[in-house]
């Protein structure tokens, strides 16, 4: 068993804060899960987090408003963690015009770009975008940071390590946070590579590397304060790896174990490290959490659950001719007016023989 979160250096408020970030995730997404089949009325893809609410949680209480983020396909806790609201985000599940993205990416490609949160299903798309990103910030001079989340397959694409060795090179301010659930779809870590070294491979690069247990939450808060520190004082990238597990499928919420893929007991042996129950356990241990104090605050959660659920469930579609200019635009592209064209009076389109002989 794992020793409870040590509570000892953060203040109440900080304790609290990390304490209702995780509730209120769980609250959503199981609440969510029991209203996606209601009426059929969330039809896109969702790929739920319960289980793993800890590094989101400690990333809400870190992020800056002109940080960005960026995420892979089971992003809800990261939209939240860059204060995206929850009533553009069920909207959004449910293709409404009022969602995040105008109820025409759903869940899996969900953005909000006032708050700097992108998300996409190219797996390592995120590691890749936030490089670019933190090189952009780079110039700038600002101390924003420039944050990218994602799980252990996507270190098994080689723009990953295309990243990593750019960001490392360019002291980027960057932070990779790798949450590793074991699996990918189906398909456990150990299956698929040697060794479960991802951050001792990262430290090779040249880049700082850190590898700690996931559903700690203090732990998280403190490991991301000590890397978000690093990243904006000119220090360099750091890649840190939180090892956590999803409680439910890959995508949706039914359960997937008809695949038996899990590891047998390793259900179990996560779910008595569930990271709200940990926490919980050890605030009230130490006088920090008062039932009175926690009834108060799931009462309000439930009553914003509900009242994003009524607004998504009253708006409106997205009108069918707004389709066309999401992939198609009447407008010149930027590239007419950067390149103008070149006069053709000179060119020559026939290509004698010998330029070619040397070849």
């Amino acid at each position: 068993m794992r020793p409870p979160p040590k509570l000892e250096g953060l203040t109440e408020q900080v304790l609290w804060d990390l304490y209702k970030n995780m509730v209120r995730l769980r609250r959503i997404e199981e609440r969510l899960m029991v209203e996606y089949r209601v009426a059929n009325e969330m039809k896109c893809p969702i790929h739920f987090i319960i289980g793993q609410e800890a590094v989101s949680s400690a990333l809400k209480m870190l992020l800056r408003p002109q940080d960005h983020m960026f995420a892979h396909h089971r992003s809800h806790g990261y939209y939240f963690a860059k204060g995206a609201p929850l009533k553009e985000l069920v909207s959004e599940l449910f293709g409404k015009s009022t969602g995040a993205n105008g109820g025409l990416a759903g869940s899996q490609e969900i953005s909000h770009p006032p708050s700097r949160f992108h998300s996409g299903a190219i797996l390592t798309g995120a590691s890749s975008i936030a490089a670019g990103v933190a090189t952009a910030i780079q110039m700038s001079g600002t101390s924003d940071i420039a944050v990218a989340g994602f799980g252990e397959a996507a270190t098994e694409e080689g723009a990953f390590w295309e990243a990593v060795t750019y960001a490392a090179a360019k002291k980027l301010p960057l932070v990779y946070v790798c949450e590793n659930n074991l699996y990918s779809m189906y398909s456990l870590q150990l299956e698929r590579q040697a060794r479960d070294n991802i951050a001792e491979r990262v430290a090779t690069f040249g880049m700082h590397s850190e590898a700690h247990f996931g559903n700690d939450v203090t732990l998280a808060y403190q490991t991301l304060q000590r890397a978000f520190e690093r990243a904006r004082a000119g220090g360099g990238p750091v890649f840190l790896e939180f090892y956590t597990y999803r409680w439910t499928a890959h995508v949706g919420p039914e359960s997937d174990d008809f695949a038996d893929y899990r590891m047998k007991g390793a259900a179990d042996f996560w779910k008595s490290h569930c990271p709200v129950h940990l926490m919980e356990t050890a605030m009230e241990k130490s006088g920090f959490l008062k039932p009175e104090k926690k009834k108060v605050f799931l009462d309000e959660v439930d009553r914003e659950i509900d009242e994003a659920l009524v607004y998504a469930r009253s708006s409106p579609f997205p009108s069918p001719d707004s389709y066309l200019a999401k992939n198609m635009s009447a407008e010149p592209p930027l590239a007419a007016d950067l390149l103008p064209e070149g006069s053709l009076e000179n060119f020559d389109g026939y290509q004698p023989d010998a330029i070619l002989a040397p070849y």
